[in-house]
């Protein structure tokens, strides 16, 4: 029953992709009836229900008691526009640099919404989004855009790197643009009805209701869909058009969501660019962060002795980071120079931070219960980090988990102490993962 719901609904959602493919130019003015029962029940099954309750308390187990009837509701609420969108509540999380992040959470009836909305708004947006996207899209990952930087780069045989920082993006997002770029592709009225009451919806704090002005939908999964069509129009289709005709050598942009750089082969290209993006972000609304965006030399090193290359004028090659990854020019085992990729501080300062604070909240747990959750943490971490020539930043993250369990369980009781002969004997009772690559 469920795989056919499901089929009935990749069969509308593919019917959908093919008139969006067939002219780029249509706007589609009926889309909101494909929003019926099943299509809503395959939401429903696609969100997570382990997630945060939102202003009303409503967990996922208590929607699913009356699942059709909630739905059955749901759907006809959308549909004449009588769904009313719940603020979000606000909570924060912390940032690599220790600061604090604003992070909304939707009520769980909102979400499936949302992921419904957003299954059609990708159907018709995946015919026009380029290649150089990758970020919240079917089938494309972090590890895609890595390995498309790492390959331009390689090809190029080194360049310079645009690396850019727009300032607050998600919370900066003009309103009055998004709907203009929505109206070259999407017009169905209760589509874009239900789109305006998300980017109206309130943010709860501390018993005060805001009404943001300008953003996306905090913590909504619809969010990353807008932000991917902003961006397509603001920065993708521009540089496409625009930057890449006029540059004198090969250049490559590569974004993630909000995250991007831009390759170039020579540096007169990539300094008129980056004169250039100030003025073309800021037409739209947004800002580059000063201190953040950078130029980034990062030719490939000429000459050297020990492996350590250098440029004929005595400049050595610099590295960026992007998408947890610091990006540096070293030796393969065959002496040839290539690019390689670590685990970048900030991200593993950050994942130590995470793993300490919780093996001492979590202490007194039965010692069964500690090593299954450590060895999903170390497994989740490998399954990003593990890429070729990080094992020294895996192993580091390793030792760290180790010496953080030991030191938490040795405050567990003043009597009992967790000398380190103790704890390697429980070690070989409860292995902790050892780094690996991750799978593909």
């Amino acid at each position: 029953m469920e795989t056919s719901n499901s089929t009935e609904v990749s069969t509308r959602l593919r019917r959908i992709a093919e008139l969006a493919r067939e002219d780029s130019s249509r706007v589609l003015t009926s889309l909101a009836y494909h929003i019926d029962l099943p299509l809503l029940k395959e939401a429903y099954r696609q969100t997570r229900k382990d997630g945060a309750t939102g202003v009303d308390g409503q967990t996922a187990a208590d929607y699913a008691r009356d699942l059709d009837a909630n739905l059955t509701d749901l759907r006809n609420r959308f549909k004449s526009g009588r769904y009313f969108a719940p603020p979000v509540r606000r909570v924060y999380i912390e940032k690599s640099n220790g600061k604090k992040r604003p992070l909304g959470i939707p009520t769980f009836e909102d979400k499936v919404l949302q992921r419904a909305v957003k299954m059609v708004l990708e159907a018709v947006y995946e015919q026009d989004f380029l290649d150089c996207s990758h970020g919240f899209r079917p089938n494309r990952s972090v590890h895609d855009a890595l390995s498309a930087l790492r390959n331009s780069v390689m090809e190029m045989r080194g360049g310079w790197i645009l690396d850019v920082d727009i300032q607050a993006f998600f919370d900066t997002l003009d309103h009055r643009k998004l709907r203009e770029f929505l109206d070259q592709r999407v017009r169905d009225g209760v589509l874009r009805r239900q789109i305006d009451k998300w980017l109206k919806a309130g943010i709860l704090e501390g018993g005060e209701l805001h009404r943001p002005t300008e953003g996306t939908p905090q913590g909504g999964v619809i969010s990353p869909v807008l932000a991917n069509i902003y961006l397509h129009v603001v920065l993708d289709l521009w540089f496409e058009r625009e930057v890449r005709p006029l540059t004198a050598g090969p250049t490559t942009l590569i974004r993630y969501a909000d995250d991007f750089v831009m390759v170039f082969k020579e540096e007169r290209d990539a300094r008129r660019v980056l004169e250039a993006l100030p003025e073309r972000f800021g037409r739209f609304g947004l800002t580059l962060h000063p201190e953040k965006t950078k130029l980034v030399r990062f030719e490939r090193p000429t000459y050297g002795s020990r492996g350590k290359g250098d440029y004929p004028d005595g400049g050595r090659p610099e590295t960026f980071d992007l998408l947890g990854f610091t990006h540096y020019w070293a030796r393969s085992r065959n002496g040839n120079w290539v690019v390689k990729q670590r685990t970048a501080q900030r991200a593993l300062s950050r994942a130590m931070r995470q793993v300490w604070d919780w093996c001492r909240r979590w202490r007194h747990l039965p010692i069964a219960v500690q090593h299954q959750k450590l060895n999903a943490k170390l497994r989740g971490h490998y399954q990003f980090y593990g890429v070729r020539c990080n094992q020294r930043q895996l192993a580091c993250f390793h030792d760290g988990v180790i010496r953080a369990w030991r030191y938490w369980l040795d405050r567990r009781s003043q009597r009992g102490r967790m000398w380190w002969h103790r704890f390697r004997r429980l070690l070989v009772r409860y292995p902790l993962l050892p780094p690996q690559l991750r799978s593909t």
